[in-house]
């Protein structure tokens, strides 16, 4: 069951307000609480604010557990800015936009089989980069197989050669020359 909370006409740039409610975007709501609580922006006390609003609206209005919510949607739109002036060179005058913002936040319930595709999920992502790991070894260890095979025409001095330079010394490379010089 989804819970929404919304705080309009906050006098912060909605810029500065995303950089919070990114923060927290798919938090449970205790990480979420204890990262807005320790965060040192101007916007993490109204954004913790409303968070705390969303959930007591959980927990009085769908008799939802606290520990069981999680923040699906946290969005920050404009409001509308306030005008002013101020006076500049010769005369002029320099228009000032005192931003406003509207947070919207969306708690959803964490059920245990969403906790349980979750933590399979991070398995299996595990899984593919072990995966990956291993066929690029793999590719890695056939393209050594292949270049000896290619490089059989030369002689063993030189192949040795090329292992045993050092390795802040750059090697000389065949240069592919046309018979006209």
């Amino acid at each position: 069951m989804e819970v929404k909370a919304s705080l309009k006409y906050l006098r912060i740039s909605p810029r500065k307000v995303r950089l919070v409610t990114g923060l927290i975007k798919g938090l449970s709501v205790k990480n979420a609480e204890a990262q807005l609580a320790n965060f040192s922006k101007k916007s993490s006390l109204p954004v913790l604010k409303l968070l705390k609003s969303a959930v007591a609206n959980a927990e009085n209005n769908f008799q939802l557990d606290k520990n069981n919510l999680y923040i699906k949607i946290a969005r920050v739109d404009e409001g509308p800015a306030l005008k002013r002036w101020r006076a500049r060179a010769r005369g002029s005058a320099f228009t000032i936009k005192k931003r406003t913002s509207h947070i919207f936040i969306i708690l959803d319930e964490i059920k245990k089989k969403q906790k349980a595709q979750i933590q399979s999920e991070k398995i299996e992502k595990k899984n593919k980069i072990i995966k990956t790991e291993d066929s690029k070894q793999k590719v890695e260890k056939k393209e050594l197989k292949s270049s000896k095979t290619k490089m059989s025409h030369f002689k063993k001095t030189e192949l040795e050669n090329t292992k045993k330079a050092p390795s802040g010394v750059a090697l000389k490379k065949k240069v592919f020359r046309r018979k006209t010089i």
